[in-house]
């Protein structure tokens, strides 16, 4: 009998998926037993049931504050995720591009970005175009850093060997750099897309007429504290569909990308 084998409860082990459900389970269940065994006042810290509750009760000014939030993150990861993978396309492809644009795009980058939201309602108001700018701004620097790098990291011989097969120039890109490039790239739109809702929501906390953070505010300075909670829930929410769509497509082009590899070799 091998050692695995004899060895008390090698058989029984949780699964990842099965390990996050379980921590999700004791989080919640933390969560609601503290304010209800006055760990915390519950003006701080409302319980899920009662976040829930208030929510349903208001339903309607969370789902119209959900829709306006929801089309100012899509058109805010267009310009993020667009922008940025064709600047992030053209400095990878440029020696000169990379050595003048990486640093300073990864020094902006590690910079507060928040600072500039003053600016951005001075220019466009307190309207949706501010939270617009403001979030793709926030969320693009990681979609540039990233396809760049996924650019730079292509095996040669794919070129070479397109190049010697009178591969054109798009046919090169959409073809061979492109797919090479692609699980990287990935990579830059999950961080980016969680920094586009973070930008929305944020923005729409400082200086708004409407949306989930411009609620999560409003309730906020009334001390509601269960709406509060109800409306971070579903910023929650968005952020991890976003979060496991971009993550299921990071999947697919990590394995597609060595069967590319060895096709060509």
């Amino acid at each position: 009998m091998s050692a695995s084998t004899a060895s008390p409860g090698a058989g029984w082990r949780l699964s990842p998926v099965a390990l996050r459900w379980l921590c999700l389970v004791i989080l919640l269940a933390l969560w609601e037993v503290a304010p209800r065994a006055g760990w915390v006042p519950q003006v701080i810290l409302a319980t899920p049931s009662a976040a829930l509750t208030a929510g349903v009760a208001e339903w309607e000014f969370f789902a119209s504050a959900l829709g306006f939030t929801l089309l100012e993150i899509l058109v805010a990861l267009g310009f993020a995720y667009g922008l940025g993978g064709l600047a992030g396309l053209a400095i990878g492809l440029s020696p000169f591009g990379r050595r003048a644009a990486l640093p300073l795009i990864s020094s902006v980058y590690a910079l507060p970005l928040i600072v500039i939201y003053p600016v951005m309602t001075a220019w466009f108001g307190i309207g949706p175009a501010s939270k617009i700018w403001f979030a793709s701004l926030y969320g693009i620097f990681p979609v540039i850093l990233s396809t760049a790098a996924g650019v730079q990291l292509v095996d040669r011989r794919l070129i070479t060997m397109a190049r010697a097969q009178g591969a054109r120039f798009w046919p090169m890109m959409t073809e061979v750099i492109i797919p090479a490039a692609l699980p990287a790239v990935v990579s830059g739109l999950r961080v980016g897309g969680a920094l586009v809702t973070v930008g929305v929501v944020v923005a729409e906390m400082l200086a708004a007429t409407d949306g989930i953070g411009f609620l999560i505010t409003q309730y906020r300075t009334m001390f509601q504290t269960p709406q509060v909670y109800f409306g971070i829930m579903l910023v929650l929410v968005m952020a991890g569909t976003l979060d496991t769509l971009i993550s299921r497509l990071e999947r697919h082009a990590s394995r597609w990308r060595p069967q590319q590899d060895n096709h060509h070799d």
